[in-house]
């Protein structure tokens, strides 16, 4: 049960640094003028995959640290810092979402929605550390 939460968000921040991949590759093409491929389609589908995954396990994580230990946050840091994203996540699914219904050129938009997102990634690889904190304190009780 309590393996669930750490696979998923693992697995999804693996799968996040193939999707800041594929961003990357549009950043060189529309700021650095580099001639590249982007596979729209398949970093839409992928990116929404992950920052869904995440709010899933930020709801999860809330939910089961309700459930089993009778509280609200107290996994500290770790806790404070899945809901401190919850915003980030929202602005990128938001504005993923407008930009691939709405189609044209755009400079300014893809920048703030690729440095949010790396900006949620770098976070998300911190929660790594506090997590294993978390399970080992409150799972296996070291």
């Amino acid at each position: 049960m309590f393996l669930n939460h750490p696979i998923l968000q693992g697995a999804s921040i693996l799968l996040s640094i193939y999707v800041l991949y594929l961003g990357a590759q549009r950043f060189m093409a529309l700021h650095l003028k580099h001639k590249q491929r982007f596979l729209w389609k398949r970093h839409v589908i992928l990116g929404s995959l992950v920052l869904l995954v995440w709010l899933a396990g930020i709801s999860g994580g809330i939910i089961t640290v309700r459930i089993f230990w009778r509280g609200f946050l107290v996994t500290g840091q770790h806790g404070k810092t899945g809901l401190f994203l919850v915003p980030f996540i929202l602005f990128g699914l938001i504005t993923g979402f407008y930009m691939n219904k709405r189609k044209k050129k755009r400079l300014t938009l893809p920048l703030h929605h690729g440095v949010n997102n790396f900006f949620i990634l770098a976070v998300a690889l911190t929660q790594i550390y506090t997590g294993v904190g978390v399970y080992s304190a409150f799972v296996l009780g070291n």
